[in-house]
């Protein structure tokens, strides 16, 4: 998800009290038989903590008592060769891509469909790109609209502060629609469905999943934006980053981040 760009530092004294009250240092760990040299410290024992905002689906989202999606099981291999458990930490989006969350040790990393940008890169590190994203069109199944043209005097749905947000934005007066922000992206894919909005722009992993679950919507366009998600690293934390990009490096190797890939997608990731 190419997720908000918004900076809200005054979520950063705030969230100091918490880390100050709850988790103190960091921690330590072993990574186990993987190498890299040198321990990662971790801001709980025995945790890899992850930032998200939920619901993402299907990348972060919760079912039952448990958040599950390709972003979980991507990073539980990291949170394996650390020999440690991954525990989810969900927080506004303003606060992982602001740097906030990780600055002030609520978590270790970020994984929420997060796409890279030069303007996050400010704020924190990345990992390798893990999953190629653009942002998509989502309708009511048979509705007219094929392409931003057709929408003219109509009503785009958007999730506040995402890159699906900007190109609809960039794409507004050419195309003479208006634009509907929405908190969440399941607001926002709900107003489809009830005729609140006649369309979405998000990217198009989460829209076909939609469009999965809920046939009487459809996907009737991609746009070629040419994103990359990343998983999201406080500045200068170079061990953690290197662990993440080695474990990445490895699951694609062998074969492993392909059978994530199919489990939550339903086919195998194209080669390039």
């Amino acid at each position: 998800m190419a997720r908000r760009t918004r900076q809200v530092l005054a979520l950063i004294p705030a969230l100091g009290l918490a880390v100050m009250a709850a988790t103190g240092c960091a921690t330590p760990v072993n990574q186990g038989s993987s190498s890299g040299g040198g321990d990662i410290a971790l801001v709980q024992s025995g945790k890899l903590v992850t930032c998200t905002h939920l619901s993402y689906k299907p990348f972060q989202y919760t079912e039952g008592d448990k958040t599950i999606g390709f972003d979980v099981d991507l990073v539980d291999l990291v949170a394996k060769e650390l020999n440690v458990k991954q525990e989810i930490f969900d927080t506004p989006f303003e606060t992982i891509t602001s740097g906030a969350a990780l600055n002030t040790g609520r978590c270790d990393l970020a994984a929420a469909g997060m796409t890279i940008t030069d303007e996050r890169k400010q704020a924190i590190d990345f990992s390798d790109p893990y999953f190629d994203a653009t942002q998509a069109l989502l309708v009511k199944k048979g509705a007219p609209y094929k392409s931003l043209a057709d929408l003219k005097g109509k009503k785009i749905g958007v999730q506040q502060d995402t890159t699906g947000e900007k190109y609809a934005n960039d794409n507004k007066a050419a195309n003479g629609y208006e634009v509907v922000q929405f908190e969440d992206l399941p607001l926002s894919e709900t107003a489809v469905r009830t005729g609140a909005v006649d369309a979405v722009i998000n990217d198009n992993g989460v829209v076909f999943d939609y469009a999965k679950e809920f046939p009487e919507t459809e996907v009737t366009a991609e746009f070629n934006t040419g994103e990359q998600y990343g998983i999201g690293i406080k500045k200068g934390n170079t061990k953690l980053l290197a662990k993440v990009n080695e474990v990445l490096k490895k699951a694609k190797e062998s074969g492993e981040y392909d059978k994530i890939y199919e489990k939550w997608f339903g086919k195998k990731p194209e080669k390039k």
